[in-house]
């Protein structure tokens, strides 16, 4: 892989809502906050935009995977933390499943590399 190259934003596309329920499964998180995590834990090879991470705290919100509260800083503008519900927990371990079984086989399909069951 090249020093520059970063992941592709149509493959990552599917997987954003895992991503941020895993953050969220470790801490409570704001909006720049959860940026800087994800380019973090990506060695820095993927950076989710805000305007895209807001779509997805709504999309969660809706279907109930997470709340919301505004913080109590003394400085600055307030800012508004995310949360994961039980319901978000269960959805992520749903989604870790699904990403465990559905990774080995993407990697066969693309690869055309055939892993021997034993």
């Amino acid at each position: 892989m090249e020093k520059n190259q970063n992941i592709s934003k149509e493959l990552i596309r599917g997987v954003t809502d895992g991503i941020v329920l895993n953050i969220l499964s470790q801490e409570d998180s704001y909006g720049y906050k959860m940026t800087q995590q994800i380019a973090h834990l990506s060695n820095q090879k993927y950076e989710i935009n805000e305007a895209t991470l807001y779509t997805v705290f709504r999309r969660l919100s809706k279907k109930g995977l997470v709340t919301s509260h505004y913080g109590d800083e003394s400085q600055g503008g307030r800012r508004k933390y995310y949360q994961i519900t039980d319901a978000g927990k269960a959805e992520l371990k749903d989604f870790q499943d699904q990403w465990a079984f559905s990774r080995e086989i993407i990697n066969q399909l693309v690869t055309g590399e055939l892993k021997n069951d034993k």
